[in-house]
């Protein structure tokens, strides 16, 4: 039992860490003076100091501002792609297990057909058919990266809709999306939360991908994938920190999530916590 305490009491910990870094993360891409990131000639190529902390690029711009700037608006895009594919993948979920038959297979088919293909291809297609930019990342994110939580939330909503409460108000004449809204809904709440959670660091992979390869958002924005894109062609003249540190500082907010996403996880699935 003291166990049991001592690892909840540690992941609580390390999530409120998480947490509070990710928002630092946040914080300053906002406040960060935007005139480190114009252009200074007379101090191009620095490479990493305690003026500069990831050095400056090849403008004279501070890396450690268009990093954290970069870090920002990538979470942002992340933020409103994985909120979209989690609604998609909620009401998804409830149709199949609350429309019928009929419901339930086409459901399925799509989770089936989406999952056939790898995401990221069909959200390179989405995005370059909207003309790319944020829109074209944050809709191609919230279109394709729905299957796998819809799948999970459709097997969980199966089980509580056999549960005997749901069966009594549906012998008592409930409508389908009564009970869909106030018995099922509420026990997948926890599910979608941590769905959405994990779903965040994926989408600003796939973000930083789409990006990276031209097809993402505007160059004129300072966006992680931008970043690593423009620095490719100065790694071979020995300007490794244009791409390490931004590089670096996407695995690491990324990973923060997956902490994030997992402990919730073990908080909402008790079975999982014993597990541990």
């Amino acid at each position: 039992m003291s166990s049991l305490k001592n690892k909840r009491q540690r992941a609580i910990l390390i999530t409120v860490l998480a947490v509070v870094l990710l928002a630092g993360v946040v914080l300053l891409g906002f406040i960060l003076d935007e005139e480190k990131i114009a252009t200074h000639l007379d101090n191009r190529n620095s490479p990493p100091s305690l003026e500069h902390l990831f050095g400056t690029d090849w403008l004279g711009r501070d890396m450690f501002t268009r990093t954290m700037m970069g870090l920002s608006l990538s979470m942002g895009v992340g933020l409103a792609g994985a909120l979209g594919s989690t609604m998609i993948a909620a009401f998804l979920g409830m149709i199949a297990a609350t429309m019928g038959r009929a419901a339930d297979a086409i459901v399925s088919w799509l989770i089936d057909l989406f999952l056939s293909v790898p995401h990221l291809v069909t959200l390179i297609l989405i995005s370059f058919s909207l003309g790319g930019g944020a829109k074209g990342i944050i809709v191609g994110i919230a279109l394709t990266h729905w299957p796998s939580l819809s799948r999970v939330i459709r097997a969980e909503m199966m089980q509580i809709r056999s549960a005997e409460y749901v069966q009594v108000s549906r012998r008592m004449g409930r409508p389908g999306w009564w009970i869909a809204a106030k018995h099922i809904f509420p026990h997948i709440l926890p599910q979608l939360l941590v769905g959405f959670l994990l779903m965040f660091p994926h989408a600003i992979l796939h973000e930083a991908a789409v990006t990276f390869l031209g097809m993402g958002l505007s160059p004129h924005q300072p966006a992680i994938g931008i970043i690593l894109s423009e620095s490719m062609k100065y790694l071979s003249s020995g300007l490794w920190w244009l791409a390490f540190f931004p590089g670096l500082s996407l695995l690491f907010a990324v990973r923060l999530f997956d902490v994030i996403g997992g402990n919730l996880r073990l908080f909402t699935d008790p079975s999982k916590t014993h597990e541990e």
